[in-house]
């Protein structure tokens, strides 16, 4: 699991699908991917009831791509135009710059050569409090979003020709200076393409990579099954290895009070076949546990030694390294006792980044050479997404954490963008898929993976969907190896361009966060509010400048789109072609509804009630939208293109995301949030420390 946690206050736990509770913010760190760059880590914001369109006088013209964005620096006139134009493209040249290895940016994208990159150690557990959010600009700027911006000069400017080779420009970073620093370093996963599926792949028995059970009773009834097919050929070795993390207790102890049902199953309970199946258990997290001295038949053995599984205070589950040890520690003992050797991995995560890369392969060859398969009991993987979150309300302070759990991707490397266009990603996506580590595992030593749909009622904004198999079967993740997945990156332009934008747009390097992390919190006190306002609208010029121009060069790869063999990859494509150009619509409703909000601030009562105090303005989407005709070109697009998501890729992951998109709505608005004082904490006192699930 991540190492990271995130603080908030108090907030209404009965958000909308889709919704930003209040008081949230960004987990820690994304996990690592290969060697050389860092990829990426959404939080939905919710929706308000649908509302009247604001019409505008002008009819709109005839768009081209970047105009919206092209439209903040027409809005200046004369030698302020002048420098806040220059401090525009600046800005753009470190948005396209920081973010990844290789300086190009989307110009001539098919010789970009993709680079593996080295993990950085994880960062310490990191507590963000909800007002040190975000960044301050310390040198105002002039205001430029407007929701009655003249749309006859719009466009007039967009950006001709290829990008150009950006160059980092420090005094621009400057004047985006942290007052309240954030540090949360972390690396995105990096994102390769895929050309075969699973089925394609490996040689010689393959297992089962995607069994969707109801409950641990399903999934042990059907190991039960397997067991007995193994006990037909001869004595069996189980070895049960356990996560040591506090969100899998409860799990231990169902699976400790079946392992007797198991065991009556498969006949094994009496005199006459007490040794044919032996079990030995062990358990993980920052390190290995043997809890049976030797291999035992003996159920009450077994029971003592499920309940002395610890809980590991670290966080940390190094999954494929106690897979490796686990196997070659009794793979001498199976030999020798001539028994077939099965292991069963029970855990809700996917493992430490770092031990994964290290070790998922040679845990894999352990397992062929051992003849072992392995059968793991896990959860669904977040869609595209490294992680998932768990709520957990703290007994002194009642701040809001949530903990980062590593959950995923499905995939090799992440294919998804990993924010959703205000900020990373907050949100537990069905991804129809276990982790990419357990499901190949599993697969690739003739096991099978178990994927426990059930909704943990302390999961944040959990997007539970049962995907069909006959729609999901020519979506499925590419089970290949890193290296192989690896190999087949540069083949394709449009994958290529698909991982450079979602490289680009990257919330977990430290210095694109400063552009594209938007601030969905602000002040009760108007003063404070309207220097945060001012810092936002200079971020989101920039942010809309990429957006304008990335959208422009993925729309090049249209005729890429039509060749793409693979559905997986048509459907990556079109998602985030229409997320480019929707967050645009929201990003310029962003700037133009603060500027209004400036101009004519909501005026509430301090207090609600004696115990309730107004405590923050939360930024939430709704379907009104106040600029008009400026981004109603982009609305409509948008609206089509996730429609289009929709009925191309019915029934997938691709399709329920889309219809997210769509219930968000464009635009914006701020809405009061009430919440009781924080509790006085009298000096000295000892606070419970924030658990690493």
């Amino acid at each position: 699991m991540s190492d990271s946690t995130i603080t908030a206050d108090r907030y209404d736990s009965g958000e909308l699908p889709g919704a930003l509770p209040g008081g949230v913010l960004p987990p820690a760190a994304l996990p690592p991917a290969p060697r050389a760059a860092t990829p990426a880590g959404a939080a939905r914001l919710p929706d308000a009831e649908p509302a009247e369109e604001v019409a505008a006088e002008e009819d709109a013209p005839p768009r081209e791509p970047g105009w919206l964005g092209n439209a903040i620096r027409r809005s200046l006139r004369g030698s302020v135009a002048t420098l806040v134009s220059a401090v525009i493209h600046a800005s753009v040249l470190i948005v396209l710059g920081m973010v990844f290895v290789e300086p190009q940016v989307i110009q001539r994208m098919h010789e970009v050569v993709a680079i593996p990159f080295e993990e950085p150690p994880k960062p310490d557990e990191v507590t963000v409090e909800i007002e040190k959010q975000l960044t301050t600009v310390t040198e105002p700027t002039p205001n430029v979003f407007s929701a009655s911006m003249d749309v006859g000069e719009v466009g007039a400017s967009a950006p001709q020709g290829g990008i150009p080779t950006p160059q980092l420009d420090k005094n621009v970073l400057e004047n985006l200076a942290t007052t309240d620093a954030i540090d949360v370093p972390g690396v995105i996963e990096d994102l390769l393409p895929a050309q075969r599926l699973i089925a394609q792949v490996p040689d010689g028995q393959v297992g089962t990579a995607r069994a969707v059970v109801d409950n641990y009773a399903e999934a042990l009834d059907r190991i039960t099954q397997e067991l007995l097919w193994m006990l037909e050929k001869g004595p069996v070795l189980v070895v049960w290895a356990f996560d040591q993390s506090e969100s899998m207790k409860d799990d231990q102890q169902e699976i400790r009070d079946r392992i007797e049902h198991v065991y009556k199953e498969l006949g094994l309970v009496g005199p006459k076949n007490i040794n044919a199946l032996e079990t030995a258990v062990v358990s993980f997290g920052e390190n290995y546990v043997q809890h049976t001295r030797r291999p035992t038949a003996d159920l009450d053995e077994i029971r003592a030694a499920i309940n002395e599984v610890p809980i590991d205070p670290s966080g940390k589950e190094l999954t494929c390294s106690a897979l490796l040890q686990a196997i070659s520690t009794h793979r001498g003992y199976a030999r020798s006792t001539r028994r077939q050797m099965a292991l069963i991995l029970v855990t809700d995560e996917s493992g430490d980044r770092t031990d994964n890369d290290a070790n998922l392969e040679r845990a894999i060859a352990e397992a062929k050479a051992a003849r072992c398969k392995l059968y793991v009991l896990g959860r669904e993987a977040v869609f595209g997404y490294p992680y998932a979150h768990i709520r957990w309300i703290h007994p002194q302070t009642k701040h809001h954490h949530w903990i980062a759990i590593d959950r995923g991707p499905e995939t090799a490397f992440v294919e998804q963008l990993q924010t959703d266009g205000f900020h990373r990603r907050h949100d537990a996506h069905s991804s129809g898929a276990g982790p990419y580590e357990c499901t190949r595992m599993a697969r690739e030593t003739g096991g099978i993976f178990f994927m426990l749909p059930t909704v943990e009622k302390e999961l944040v904004q959990s997007q539970k969907r049962k995907y069909a198999l006959e729609a999901m079967e020519a979506y499925l993740p590419d089970l290949r190896s890193r290296l192989e997945v690896a190999a087949d990156r540069d083949k394709s332009p449009l994958r290529t361009m698909v991982t450079k934008v979602i490289y680009d747009l990257n919330p977990y390097n430290e210095d694109a966060a400063k552009i594209i992390e938007m601030r969905v919190h602000f002040s009760p006190e108007l003063p404070r509010l309207v220097q945060q306002a001012r810092q936002e609208q200079a971020k989101a010029k920039v942010y809309l400048e990429y957006l304008a121009r990335a959208e422009k060069e993925v729309a090049k790869m249209a005729d890429q789109r039509r060749y793409e063999p693979l559905p997986r990859w048509q459907a990556n494509y079109d998602l985030l072609h229409a997320q480019l150009v929707a967050y645009q619509a929201r990003m310029y409703e962003y700037g133009a509804y603060l500027e209004e909000f400036i101009k004519q601030p909501k005026v509430v009562p301090p207090f609600k009630s004696p115990n309730l105090r107004h405590k923050r303005w939360e930024i939430r989407t709704r379907k009104k939208t106040i600029t008009g005709k400026v981004v109603e070109p982009y609305i409509e697009q948008a609206t089509q293109m996730f429609k289009d998501v929709i009925e191309r890729h019915p029934g997938t992951p691709w399709a329920a995301r889309a219809e997210i998109e769509l219930k968000r709505g464009f635009g914006v608005e701020l809405v009061e949030v009430y919440d009781e004082p924080d509790p006085v904490i009298p000096p000295g006192t000892r606070l419970v420390p924030v658990p690493k699930l």
